[in-house]
């Protein structure tokens, strides 16, 4: 994966817009991956996700041993389905990340909100069947 930043189109956001739940993936170092649903991922800015660390244990420690991660959008109404790549920052201190708790808090407030997942998007690829699937859109 190459280290420089993407931006998300007009399209993509809107279709982030509409997902509810997001399935999000990490590996260990080793490779083992682990898939789960995360119901607080924000879309911070054209290149940057927020995820809410509430109860993650094995994401948390594969995140911890190697920060990539990827998950896609897709739902009834999003017009398509895209895959993004990213590197992720795990942050349990300072601004960003009483933003975050303040966020999450003023939705659920019994969360416990125990990290910031900070992803730094690096691709997004096409992953609607068809001819295009797989293909790197940015």
């Amino acid at each position: 994966m190459v280290n420089t930043m993407a931006k998300l189109t007009e399209e993509m956001k809107n279709a982030f817009s509409m997902v509810k739940i997001f399935p999000v993936a990490t590996a260990s170092k080793d490779g083992i991956p682990n898939v789960v649903p995360i119901g607080f991922c924000r879309l911070v800015d054209d290149e940057t996700v927020w995820i809410t660390d509430n109860f993650m244990i094995k994401s948390l420690a594969n995140l911890e041993e190697n920060p990539v991660v990827a998950f896609y959008i897709w739902g009834p109404d999003t017009g398509g389905c895209f895959q993004i790549k990213g590197k992720a920052e795990i942050i349990n201190a300072g601004e960003k990340f009483e933003k975050m708790k303040e966020i999450v808090h003023a939705t659920k407030p019994g969360l416990p909100a125990k990290n910031l997942i900070e992803i730094k998007i690096n691709d997004v690829f096409q992953c609607s069947p068809g001819p295009g699937a797989g293909k790197k859109l940015i």
